[in-house]
């Protein structure tokens, strides 16, 4: 199990190494691959082959982890399926939670360059945002809804 940790270490140590080498040396990177963005790409590339050789070399190991011992009372009973439940129950948070934040950008910096012009449009945009943020309560009240029937 160690060598997961120090293959995650080294996934991170690569981000901040490449980051920093290609901030420093930004014609290095387009000698390596002139067809994306320097930084970002390098940067991606060696986080997703990490992950994916964690992901590959991996999944034997935490799914070969012996049984939890009996005195650890309710968490021993923790099941790959009940985890799995447990996730997609907060998807829909994570997911409208998201959503939210891509529509209040836009409806914020639209409501304050109104308001800015017209003062009066003060209560029009704060709808507006409302409902933009409801988005996220929606998504809170599914997760809620599924955590009750798991």
């Amino acid at each position: 199990m160690y060598w997961l940790v120090a293959l995650m270490s080294i996934a991170i140590l690569g981000l901040v190494v490449s980051g920093v080498l290609l901030e420093l040396r930004p014609t290095l990177a387009s000698r390596i691959r002139p067809w994306y963005r320097p930084a970002l790409g390098t940067q991606l590339v060696v986080f997703v082959g990490a992950q994916l050789g964690l992901l590959l070399l991996g999944v034997n190991e935490a799914l070969a982890a012996p049984e939890a011992a009996a005195g650890a009372g309710h968490l021993a009973e923790m099941s790959t399926g009940m985890g799995l439940a447990i996730i997609g129950a907060g998807i829909p948070t994570g997911l409208s939670t998201i959503g939210a934040g891509i529509a209040v950008g836009p409806i914020g910096a639209a409501s304050l360059a109104a308001i800015t012009e017209k003062p009066e449009t003060l209560g029009r945009t704060l709808i507006y945002l409302g409902l933009a943020e409801g988005i996220a309560i929606y998504g809170l009240v599914i997760s809620i809804l599924l955590l009750n029937k798991i």
